[in-house]
């Protein structure tokens, strides 16, 4: 009993939300994704626009089999980043569950909408206790804006599993690596991007193989940081 108890505890604290160094504003890119031999994946296209106090960026990506990934997301940066809304969408082959979750920050209310396993509509909405941290959307803006020498940051996200569930991001800089635009050579910081499961389930999670691998995002530092 006291081991679970020091476990629950140290999974209590949540983040702190990440000041803005870095002011958003408007920008559209259209980005490719390939697997690491090369092959296309999926064409998307990135649209961001700023509406008065609030940057609006919306995500979208369509696959050769014809799924659809669209990840809308909207946010303030008034000192340090905060999400307003967020809503994505994940559906076709490519997704083992499709998948529709909508977040309310400022309610705690999260929808997610998805089919189990016998094609059948389901739904989850539950409030959670949402803090002002939640990186939903936003973790290639998060990095950007971290302060140079940061040795880890921890934000918070929403996961549909598919019950609504609210983990830790524990982002760590993991070194450099080189890389090419033409003939000019860059650096790049890489960082690891782990998820933290609190309570119980994340001490079962690596045991019963329900731990999610690690991400890694690469950003080139400088006085106009890029993803």
């Amino acid at each position: 009993m006291r081991a679970i108890a020091i476990i629950l505890l140290s999974c209590a604290a949540w983040g702190e939300q990440v000041a803005v160094r870095l002011a958003e504003g408007s920008l559209r890119g259209f980005v490719v994704l390939r697997t690491v031999e090369g092959e296309l994946i999926a064409n998307g296209e990135l649209l961001q626009v700023t509406q008065g106090r609030q940057i609006s960026s919306e995500l979208v990506y369509h696959f050769k089999d014809g799924s659809l990934q669209d990840e809308t997301v909207t946010f303030t940066q008034n000192g340090k980043f905060r999400l307003s809304s967020y809503h994505i969408v994940k559906k076709g082959p490519t997704f083992q569950r499709p998948t529709d979750m909508t977040i309310n920050p400022s309610t705690g209310m999260v929808t997610v909408r998805y089919k189990n396993d016998k094609g059948e509509e389901k739904v989850e909405a539950e409030t959670l206790k949402l803090t002002p941290d939640l990186a939903n959307g936003l973790i290639q803006v998060l990095l950007k804006n971290l302060a140079p020498g940061t040795i880890s940051t921890t934000v918070s996200m929403v996961v549909a599993t598919p019950k609504p569930l609210l983990v830790k991001l524990v982002i760590t800089p993991d070194g450099e690596e080189t890389f090419t635009t033409g003939s000019a050579s860059h650096k790049a910081t890489r960082y690891t991007v782990k998820v933290d499961i609190p309570g119980i389930r994340g001490v079962l999670a690596p045991i019963v193989g329900k731990q999610p691998p690690d991400a890694h995002v690469w950003i080139l530092p400088g006085k106009c940081p890029s993803y």
